[in-house]
């Protein structure tokens, strides 16, 4: 296996994270180009309206922009640029893109001999959408793989407990690596739930192979389940509490086990393991490990002898904990390597957050979608003003609203089904409604609107946005448990906003170029963490799904040199 997976991708990049040296130098001209950008990072952009974050920009990138075509924004974070751009928005464009580690899917049978995916079958692939069983398939082979080449006793497959298509994932993940390549599989989470669920869907799949296997004349007593187990908190001496049990020999009738039962369960495995000479060894892997858990992952596999090989993608670098001054000597989640460290460089809560942006996704956005996002966050943004103006108390604790995006997006969906045009009678009987819904104020808005200087379409187009910004305050006035008062001018707020919406789309999309970059940071600092061991193993980062389908495709694999 290769130290390092040489470079970001492209042969023309002359970044390389093939050694601990290259790998840092990488971070460092990371470092060193988004410095000068921190104003865009570090942005609460719920505040765009309040502390007019655009003026902070250059203005010749803004004016540039704003009229700029949706669908030339959405690129932005793939590095496309217009020849009628300043040239130091160019460069600013294709800067971040070279830096960021190139998510083309690897030649995986060049890079990994002897890999070879399978399609699964219907039963296994039961509930998956498209985007999950290219998933499944494709890093279960790679799992199996390199499990198969070290002899492991058991794969451990680590879940997250707290994103449902995690672990819808995460429990499919266990049950292809047990029945179609039949390895011993460990399937842990956080939540008990899941994996009782887990045991239950293995239940089914078995009675399927079961008929398969009698009608072929076969036995099958070893046919084996996915063993699942829970813990309350999943921790490095929690995964290293595993090194000592044996799956060889379980079967189905013993496939769900809580982390209480595992003191006892390793002093028996323990004294049969030795008795028999033979040292236990895993494979850990995770899907998509949200926040720390990915960093226990890799520490686990450090420190655990035990543990031969990982394989881990990433994910919910929001969840990330971060070393600071005053929680020093905490094992934080970034930065994870002592180069980095070292640095002093430091992302925050926003640049976490930035992290997730992918570029993909930014791509493959409609015009519409675009369009709708860059409403939403109009819309949050906005609606930031009506609680500094009428709830400031609340805006001192940071407030969540959760994501408003999917009912806004399907109402608009409905409406656009019962009409293509617009015409004058729409117009007139969404003034009615909007203004039989406002409070005793809203007479002011029924002249401004009869004298807004605009064609009918743009006033039902106004007038459109506003109920539906209306009905955004709404909701969010509901999910932080407040209510809304008559003498919240939602309308007078939105009017005063509206001319700089046309802002939040160049904004976002000059943000979203630097969410590659910081997402290579993160990724290129577990990396070097995995270097500094020393030659005690092998580590690469490797880009091992169609980023079309999914975006977050970068996996660290890494084993110990020596380990068969």
């Amino acid at each position: 296996m290769a130290t390092g997976f040489g470079g970001n991708g492209s042969s023309s990049c002359k970044y390389k994270c093939d050694t601990a040296a290259n790998t840092l130098q990488w971070i460092k001209a990371i470092a060193d180009f988004i410095r000068p950008y921190s104003f865009l990072i570090n942005a609460p952009v719920v505040n765009f309206f309040k502390d007019r974050l655009w003026e902070a920009v250059d203005e010749e990138w803004m004016e540039c922009l704003r009229k700029e075509h949706v669908k030339n924004l959405l690129l932005i974070p793939s590095g496309a640029v217009q020849e009628y751009w300043p040239d130091s928005l160019k460069k600013f464009i294709r800067t971040s893109r070279s830096l960021a580690f190139g998510r083309e899917q690897a030649d995986l049978q060049m890079v990994l001999p002897g890999w070879c995916i399978a399609s699964l079958n219907t039963v296994l692939s039961q509930g998956m959408n498209q985007k999950k069983k290219h998933e499944v398939e494709v890093l279960s082979a790679i799992i199996s793989l390199i499990a198969s080449d070290l002899k492991s006793h058991a794969i451990v497959d680590v879940g997250a407990g707290q994103v449902t298509l995690t672990f819808i994932t995460f429990c499919k993940m266990a049950q292809v690596l047990s029945f179609h390549y039949k390895h011993s599989v460990l399937a842990i989470d956080a939540c008990s739930h899941h994996g009782n669920v887990t045991s239950a869907r293995s239940e089914r799949i078995k009675k399927y192979y079961s008929a398969q296997i009698r009608k072929s004349g076969l036995e099958t007593n070893n046919l084996r389940l996915p063993k699942a187990m829970a813990f309350r908190v999943l921790s490095v001496d929690a995964l290293k509490s595993l090194a000592n049990i044996s799956l060889q020999d379980d079967h189905a009738d013993k496939t769900s086990v809580t982390g209480d039962d595992l003191e006892k369960t390793n002093r028996q495995e323990s004294k049969g393991l030795c008795s028999s000479g033979k040292e236990p060894s895993m494979v850990l892997a995770g899907l998509h490990a949200c926040g720390d858990l990915s960093v226990i992952m890799l520490r686990t596999f450090v420190e655990c002898k035990e543990v031969k090989a990982v394989i881990n993608i990433g994910c919910c670098y929001n969840l990330l904990s971060e070393y600071e001054s005053d929680n020093e000597g905490v094992q934080n989640g970034f930065p994870m390597s002592f180069g980095v460290k070292s640095s002093g460089l430091f992302l925050g809560k926003s640049g976490r957050d930035l992290a997730c942006q992918s570029a993909e996704r930014w791509r493959n956005l409609e015009n519409e979608g675009g369009v709708h996002n860059f409403e939403l966050h109009a819309f949050r943004a906005a609606f930031q003003m009506v609680l500094y103006k009428y709830c400031p108390e609340v805006v001192a604790t940071c407030p969540s609203v959760g994501r408003q995006g999917k009912a806004l997006r399907r109402r608009k969906k409905r409406e656009a089904a019962l009409s293509s045009q617009c015409h004058e009678d729409k117009l007139e009987a969404s003034q009615s409604d909007l203004i039989g819904g406002l409070p005793d104020n809203s007479n002011a808005f029924s002249h401004t609107i009869s004298d807004y200087g605009s064609t009918p379409c743009e006033q039902a187009k106004s007038v459109d946005k506003y109920l539906l910004f209306e009905k955004f305050c709404q909701s969010g006035l509901n999910r932080l448990g407040l209510q809304s008062l008559q003498d919240m001018d939602y309308y007078g707020i939105w009017m005063d906003n509206e001319p700089f919406a046309e802002l939040i789309g160049p904004y976002w999309s000059l943000r979203a170029a630097l969410g590659p970059v910081l997402e290579t940071c993160i990724l290129l600092d577990r990396l070097l963490f995995l270097q500094e061991q020393g030659e005690s193993l092998e580590a690469m980062l490797l880009p091992i799904f169609d980023p079309d389908l999914s975006p977050r495709n970068v996996a660290i694999i890494a084993r110990k040199v020596g380990a068969t």
